[in-house]
Formats: structure tokens, sequence, C-alpha cells
């Protein structure tokens, strides 16, 4: 099991704690919930510079669901380091509900991540000598909660993705599909407004790839939670409303999902509960 807490406060000054951090990240009233403007990215200098991203543009709505495509290099990673706080722009401005990240410290981006910000990863990057439950309540413990709330945040989450009853299972005791369940309940555990998914089906079949779809379209639709999303797969891509090429370190062009595949998706959810803290 995962130490306890030992920050020597009792849960109010926790939650006291908690609290500030929230102000220290609250938005700017009336802003798009994602705004980046002439974003570059430039590794290395000289005749050894390789420019990643070249000047994009690009603004997601609360509440969307957004697809990123583009060929291997074209900087669609890049921009979604970027985006989780992972790494900072060379130029331009990224702006997150109407915050300039660029002007935020290290200790305010980690601020940012933890309560704004979840991610999916392509290889789960679950704990491997740990439980299910202990990967998913392992974010909460940077949030300075009481250990019976986290542990019962933490089974909401697993529930609201149908692994109730695999709590107390470690990944090499789960499928890939229930590995990638975990690393979304891990995802949505500390009620982010938006989820970053980097290539979430890419390491499964076809079948797994549409439950996970599935499950993160219903909780983009039911709940309102803002989801942004790298795949290669078109037909991965269709389940979005919203589908970003990037070629070249740039945003070639952006256009809905073809409605035949789109369709063919449709009224799959899941109908999962919001995990978290009952925001949504």
């Amino acid at each position: 099991m995962h130490p306890e807490a030992t920050t020597g406060a009792g849960p109010a000054a926790q939650r006291a704690g908690t609290d500030a951090e929230h102000r220290a990240v609250a938005a700017a009233p009336g802003s798009p919930l994602i705004e980046l403007r002439g974003v570059t990215k430039v590794y290395g200098s000289g005749s050894a510079a390789m420019h990643a991203l070249r000047g994009i543009d690009l603004t997601i709505g609360a509440g969307e669901m957004v697809a990123v495509m583009g060929p291997s290099g074209s900087g669609k990673s890049t921009a979604m380091n970027i985006l989780g706080c992972l790494d900072t722009p060379s130029a331009g401005s990224y702006r997150f509900r109407g915050l300039d990240v660029d002007a935020m410290s290290r200790d305010q981006r980690a601020l940012l991540r933890r309560h704004a910000l979840g991610f999916v990863f392509q290889g789960f990057n679950l704990l491997a000598r740990t439980t299910a439950l202990e990967n998913v309540e392992l974010p909460l413990i940077y949030h300075r909660l009481p250990a019976a709330e986290r542990r019962g945040r933490a089974r909401a989450a697993l529930a609201a993705v149908g692994l109730t009853g695999w709590e107390q299972h470690t990944p090499a005791e789960l499928s890939g599909g229930q590995q990638q369940r975990v690393a979304i309940a891990r995802a949505l555990v500390t009620d982010p407004d938006v989820v970053l998914a980097d290539e979430p089906t890419g390491n499964l079949d076809s079948a797994r790839s549409r439950e996970i779809m599935d499950l993160l379209r219903a909780m983009n639709r039911e709940h309102g939670i803002t989801v942004v999303m790298i795949t290669h797969e078109p037909d991965m891509a269709a389940y979005a409303g919203r589908i970003v090429h990037f070629l070249d370190g740039l945003v070639a062009c952006e256009a809905a999902p073809v409605a035949d595949s789109a369709a063919a998706h449709a009224g799959a959810d899941t109908g999962a509960p919001a995990p978290g803290t009952g925001r949504r």
C-alpha cells in the first residue's frame, strides 16, 4: 500500500491548503478553455536546430472532444506536451481559461497539472507492483486528502470505468483493456477539466479500442470533461467532434469527422457515473 500522507496537519488544514491551490489556478471568466497563439518550439540551435512547431494557433472550448492527427514528426506530441504543462513554447502564448501559462512559475504549472489536467498514455504507465486501487489513488496523495476519502474516490472512479471487483488486482493480472481503464480512472479521479490522451488505443485490439473510446466519449458527453486525444487511427478520431490535422509543425486543417464513420459510433456511450467529487 502507499504510505499515508505525513504533512503533520489535520484534515481542516489539508483542505485549506487545497483550497489555496485551487485559487492559485483560478480561471479568468469568459475565456476559452485552451488557447494557443503563434506557438513555436525549437530544439537545439544553429544548424542543429529542429523546429517541432512553427507557429500554431489552436482554440479548444470547454466540453469539446478533439482528435489530433498527423504523421510522425508533425508536432502533435510536442503540442500535447505543451498543453499538459510538460514543456514550454519557444515563442507564442498558451492560455488556459485565460491564464497566461507561460508566465507561471514551475510550481504554478505543477498546480495546474494537478488540479485541471488528467493524462492517459498509450503504454498505460501503471505502477507494476501496486493494485488497481492504489494506482488510481496515487494522484490524490498530492491533493493532501485523508486516506479514507482517497480510497473512496478511487473506488468510485474504478466503478465508473467498469472495474468494480478488480480493485486489488495488479497490472499483471489485468488485460490491456482493463489496464487502460485503470489509467482512465486515474486520470478522472482528480475531477479534471481536461483529459489529454496520447494514443490511448495504440496498444489495444479493435474491440478493446472501441470500448475505451466509448468510455472517453461518455465521460465527455455526459459529464462535460474536455478530451484532447492524439491518434493515428481515423476510426478512433471519428469519435471526436472535431479533428485537427498537424503537418510539418503546423495546423494543416481542421474538420468534422466523416459522417458515416461518426454515425457508426452513435449511441455507444457507456452511461458511466461521474467519478470524483460530483462536480459534473
